[in-house]
């Protein structure tokens, strides 16, 4: 398995905060319009996010999380409430200090996808994080500042996990969509979650 090692956490430290940066450049109006989710307005993306901070700290401090299939149905229990800014920094604040923990990486957790090791878990966290925070700046009309050479590296990552026309039955993404091989690495990541990542 291909996995992160030590720059894992400071990778996933950058990309919290560009998508803090995105969350917080949401309009008032905005939350209610449609997100590039079906299904999803643009609060129900961010909850959905930040239930998956929480369900990760979690897991990290010894809970299995929860089933693939419950994740949608459950996140509403947890949701950022009526402050979704301050509910995304605390549940990103949250996230960090549990994978700041010593010796986090190294060990194995129990995870919805099986046994994972700390750095695996990050190395999917930190791909959740990019590609949502695609979704958000695309639903919203911002432009995602995130690091290139981090975005290739979670592409790498999640391309190791999920080849391309690999069976995704278990797992909560559309078939990988076109996009220009010279495409930036975060329209080639979205793309390969399904994202159509066409202008218009």
């Amino acid at each position: 398995m291909t996995e992160f090692q030590a720059p894992a956490v400071e990778a996933l430290r950058g990309a919290l905060e560009e998508m803090g940066e995105l969350v917080a450049g949401v309009r008032p109006d905005q939350w209610t319009a449609p997100s590039t989710c079906p299904d999803w307005d643009v609060f129900a993306l961010v909850d959905h996010v930040v239930f998956g901070n929480r369900a990760f700290i979690g897991i990290l401090s010894g809970d299995v999380g929860p089933p693939q299939e419950q994740i949608r149905a459950t996140r509403d229990q947890d949701g950022p409430g009526g402050d979704p800014v301050a509910a995304w920094r605390d549940s990103a604040a949250g996230l960090l200090a549990a994978f700041d923990a010593p010796g986090v990486l190294e060990q194995s957790f129990r995870s919805p996808l099986g046994p994972m090791s700390g750095a695996g878990l990050a190395g999917l966290r930190l791909t959740e994080t990019l590609v949502h925070g695609w979704d958000l700046a695309r639903s919203t009309g911002q432009r995602p500042a995130f690091d290139e050479a981090v975005t290739r590296t979670a592409l790498d990552f999640t391309m190791h996990q999920l080849p391309a026309g690999a069976d995704r039955s278990s797992f909560p993404f559309a078939p990988e969509q076109p996009v220009p091989a010279d495409a930036p690495a975060i329209d080639r990541l979205a793309a390969h979650l399904g994202r159509r990542v066409a202008a218009g």
